[in-house]
């Protein structure tokens, strides 16, 4: 009747006592691989912890100095010095994204003037680039410039120079804010104060940045930096 009640209590009596009867040696080598199993999982997991605070808090000795900007941690910097004319110095700052920021590199010859630039004039060629709206993912009434395209004039007390396209591409936006305050070109020529944003086509991309020079070789260039 019992049998009947609990048909499984033959079968847990015979695995107790076979698990009773087991042999030693192989009780412990499971006993063992278990532990070994347990092992490593803590490993990994210590390992895991390590590695986040390794990425949370990095290493206060492996920190520079002095922090990236933005624009240094977002964008790759190039230069075009003497472009057309001898001191007309320019930058390409290029987001991954193949946005190209055009401005006054730091040793352009309109920071040498005394004062430095004092006005500066979107109404260039046969149109006043400041009158540039693009608007939708299309970039509608984006117009096409080569690299050697006037994107504006800059003024100081004594002179007046072209700032060009620098990349064959689309001229997507100019810095109008620059009209009403061009002392930017003065004091943050490479952020607040670039001139134009610009859009190439992959291989016209190619094409410019053969002809442009890399951190290194600009500073290498114009040892007075």
């Amino acid at each position: 009747m019992e049998s009947l009640l609990n048909p499984d209590s033959n079968s847990e009596l015979n695995l107790v006592t076979s698990y009773e009867n087991s042999d030693p040696v192989l009780l412990s080598s499971a006993t063992t691989h278990d532990s070994q199993i347990e092992g490593v999982k803590q490993l990994k997991e210590e390992d895991e912890e390590e590695e986040l605070k390794r990425l949370l808090l990095p290493n206060v000795d492996e920190l520079p100095e002095i922090p990236r900007s933005s624009v240094e941690a977002n964008f790759t910097t190039y230069f075009l010095p003497d472009f057309m004319k001898p001191g007309h110095d320019q930058y390409v700052h290029r987001h991954a994204n193949g946005l190209c920021v055009i401005g006054l590199a730091p040793t352009h010859a309109a920071f040498k003037d005394e004062g430095g630039v004092t006005s500066i004039d979107f109404n260039v060629g046969k149109s006043d680039r400041s009158g540039i709206k693009v608007t939708g993912k299309r970039k509608k009434n984006a117009q096409h410039f080569e690299s050697n395209t006037a994107l504006c004039k800059v003024c100081t007390a004594d002179a007046s120079y072209i700032v060009r396209c620098c990349v064959k591409g689309s001229l997507l936006e100019v810095n109008e804010t620059l009209i009403s305050q061009p002392e930017l070109l003065n004091s943050v020529p490479d952020r607040e104060g670039y001139i134009a944003i610009m859009m190439p086509r992959p291989a016209d991309w190619l094409k410019a940045k053969a002809t442009l020079l890399d951190s290194e070789q600009y500073k290498n260039l114009r040892t007075e930096l």
